[in-house]
């Protein structure tokens, strides 16, 4: 069985339905607007930070999405983001993966945020560092099941094993991306976020 073929369809498939799902939601005119915004300013943030491995606000502004906007939203953002940075920092069999696991991060954010309204930043901190080591995650499976033969449990460790610095990397960069950061960009968010319910409230009536 070719399961880099396999998982690469799993992963389009997932992309899709969630693409879809968002489209049947109905956005607004202004909800796609805002919603592009922010997956370029986290798309431009990659590349930014290109030069440093693994150290980019792009997981950190996904998850403020989520956190503010919802699992919709929040996917689009970090699907968006991927695909978007990619085209400056290069395309490959890893993007749909890329755009999966920011996705995930963003969808994973919007569930919480729906739970928990005013997370402290504390948890936020553990969150966010939490992600960096789930989207390495991800992107070590796609990396295993594509490129190493035979997949068996010694060389995910291997392949784990030799990207640990690059994950560890990415998930201190999303921590004090979250701590300076995280508490003050949930605020101006949430501001954005209430002009455009009442903006939506006062056209209905």
């Amino acid at each position: 069985m070719n399961w880099s073929l396999l998982t690469l369809g799993l992963a389009v498939l997932a992309l899709l339905s969630c693409f879809l799902g968002f489209e049947n939601s109905k956005p607004t005119a202004k909800e796609v607007a805002l919603l592009a915004t922010l997956a370029a300013l986290a798309a431009l943030g990659r590349v930014v930070f290109a030069g440093i491995p693994s150290v980019q606000p792009t997981t950190f502004l996904i998850i403020v999405t989520g956190l503010v906007f919802g699992p919709g939203p929040g996917f689009m953002v970090g699907a968006l983001a991927a695909l978007s940075s990619n085209f400056f920092l290069g395309m490959g069999p890893y993007t749909p993966w890329q755009m999966l696991a920011w996705g995930l991060a963003g969808f994973s954010a919007g569930i919480w945020g729906r739970w928990q309204k005013k997370p402290s930043k504390l948890p936020l901190i553990i969150f966010a560092v939490a992600w960096g080591f789930l989207y390495g995650l991800i992107m070590n499976i796609w990396h295993w099941v594509t490129f190493i033969y035979p997949l068996n449990w010694q060389t995910f460790v291997a392949v784990y094993g030799a990207a640990f610095w690059f994950d560890t990397l990415h998930a201190i960069g999303n921590g004090i991306f979250m701590w300076f950061m995280g508490k003050e960009f949930i605020k101006v968010m949430q501001r954005y976020q209430k002009r455009l319910v009442v903006k939506e409230i006062n056209i209905e009536r």
